[in-house]
């Protein structure tokens, strides 16, 4: 995942190549007088993980088509109403280690089990190796478990848990909220048949730690995570999982939050699962 701070882009408003992001006014700084570009290394080692460690095998694939989907009425710059409308179906009961299971055998089912295991992946539970294996075991692949464990459990060191603002056993400071989730923004099924289905997801993430004096303060980011799912054992479980940067939108003007009330934030909003 691409979570770098500062938001430099080729155009931004006007072609300036700039963009704003307005922080706390009571300093003017963020939380304990980090700069947001001094995050530039310990976000550029999450990304190592998450897309050079965490993402075992890259999906390539030349051929998007068979979308089968209809082709939209009037103005062909419109969106079609299916790829962002709910289809009503009955979201799914049943859970394992606190991700939905249970999903449909169709592209639609493909879909969900693709957002909310983005969502796991992307949790502050990966952090924490006995949360992570069980994580690991609930959307993976059964043949492909065991490499992913092994893999992370060498990623996920002590001076790794230091360097987002851990301590080396990776719990939590005193004092601060730990905070790293994912939020899909949507799906899309680029390859589909009756047991393998490609699917990206576009998302919204933040990382950080929230609380007065943390030089690491929660930001943003935006990437894609494109999941081959393999139906197995009656769901859908991920066999290989890349992502890359973006789409990004250019940040507003909106102030930055204090400290304290990205920790209440945090601890009062619970996150979502996602069913269409």
């Amino acid at each position: 995942m691409s979570l770098g701070d500062e938001r430099e882009t080729s155009g931004g408003y006007g072609g300036t190549g700039q963009t704003r992001t307005r922080l706390p006014e009571s300093s003017g700084d963020v939380y304990g007088g980090a700069r947001r570009g001094g995050r530039s290394s310990s976000r550029s080692l999450v990304t190592v993980v998450g897309v050079v460690v965490l993402l075992i095998a890259a999906i390539a694939f030349a051929n998007r088509g068979g979308d089968d989907s209809a082709s939209p009425s009037g103005d062909e710059n419109q969106p079609n109403s299916s790829t962002t409308a709910a289809s009503g179906t009955r979201p799914v009961d049943g859970k394992s280690a606190g991700i939905p299971g249970g999903f449909a055998r169709d592209e639609q089912g493909a879909q969900s089990a693709a957002a909310n295991y983005a969502i796991a992946l992307g949790s502050a539970d990966m952090f924490d190796k006995t949360k992570r294996d069980a994580i690991l075991q609930t959307i993976i692949t059964p043949s492909r478990v065991s490499g992913f464990e092994s893999t992370l459990d060498q990623a996920y060191t002590p001076a790794f848990n230091k360097n987002v603002g851990l301590n080396e056993d990776g719990s939590t400071p005193t004092g601060y909220t730990f905070v790293s989730r994912t939020s899909p923004i949507g799906t899309k099924a680029t390859e589909t048949s009756a047991n393998n289905t490609t699917v990206e997801v576009w998302c919204s993430g933040l990382l950080g730690l929230a609380g007065e004096g943390s030089t690491n303060p929660v930001t943003n980011s935006w990437f894609t995570i494109t999941m081959k799912l393999q139906w197995t054992s009656g769901d859908w479980k991920i066999v290989t999982h890349s992502q890359k940067d973006g789409p990004t939108p250019v940040p507003g003007d909106e102030r930055a939050s204090s400290a304290d009330d990205m920790a209440k934030a945090v601890e009062e909003y619970g996150g979502f699962t996602y069913a269409r």
